[in-house]
């Protein structure tokens, strides 16, 4: 796995993944409520368009348009925003997926849809938080196993923006944020949102560390109990 490049958080303004443009049999895996891969598609540009403005910067994490891809990727010229993708496993620029001569001959059909292709792991800072990027999560899929395994960032603690599983669920779980369109209405999340969570995860890093110092400074060594309890971390079903 190459180290993550880095990129400016702060310059983004909502961020997304998992729209799966023109791909008909998402509707089913994923029970979105579309009755064809037509409505689906003009529904996910409507949502986007009623949400982004056309100067805003959106941050893509994978899985843009599948299926007949010269019908399905031109769709998301449709699309408001100066738009960065981070390729996915299911995106023609993926070099984890995708042969090298695959990725230069698609390449130029998402320059000509208005998409800044990133690599496929991206770290730097949002309003001084480091923070980093990917299609994968740390952990989760859709089927059970975890797929992809080779191509996943490694988990350093850092807070991670992520795709790929669909979960219908609320983005944040732990320092993994699940920001695709399944879990939000199939829409992008404003920036706003994840910004709420960092200071969270802030806030919980600032209470640990203050338990840690109050049981040192009364002579305990081990305030592993109570920050597990903090966390809410059984540690006798470990």
């Amino acid at each position: 796995m190459p180290e993550p490049a880095t990129f400016d958080f702060d310059e983004v303004d909502f961020i997304t993944s998992d729209t799966h443009f023109g791909h008909a049999r998402i509707i089913e895996l994923a029970s979105r409520p579309f009755a064809s891969v037509e409505e689906m598609d003009a529904e996910l540009i409507r949502r986007w368009n009623e949400t982004v403005g056309p100067d805003a910067v959106v941050l893509h994490l994978g899985d843009l348009a599948l299926g007949p891809i010269a019908e399905s990727l031109p769709l998301t010229g449709q699309l408001h925003g100066r738009r960065m993708l981070v390729p996915g496993n299911h995106d023609r620029v993926s070099p984890a997926t995708q042969t090298k001569r695959a990725v230069e001959r698609f390449a130029p059909l998402y320059n000509e849809a208005g998409w800044h292709v990133l690599p496929e792991v991206i770290f730097g800072t949002r309003a001084g938080h480091n923070i980093i990027a990917s299609h994968y999560p740390y952990s989760g899929d859709t089927q059970g196993d975890d797929r992809h395994v080779a191509h996943r960032p490694v988990d350093r603690g850092l807070p991670l923006l992520h795709g790929h599983t669909h979960d219908r669920e609320n983005g944040p779980f732990g320092h993994q944020f699940h920001v695709g369109v399944d879990a939000f209405g199939f829409a992008p999340i404003p920036m706003t949102l994840v910004d709420a969570w960092l200071e969270d995860l802030r806030r919980e890093e600032e209470e640990i560390a203050a338990i840690v110092r109050d049981r040192s400074a009364a002579g305990d060594s081990s305030p592993l109990s109570e920050v597990a309890k903090h966390l809410g971390i059984d540690l006798d079903a470990l």
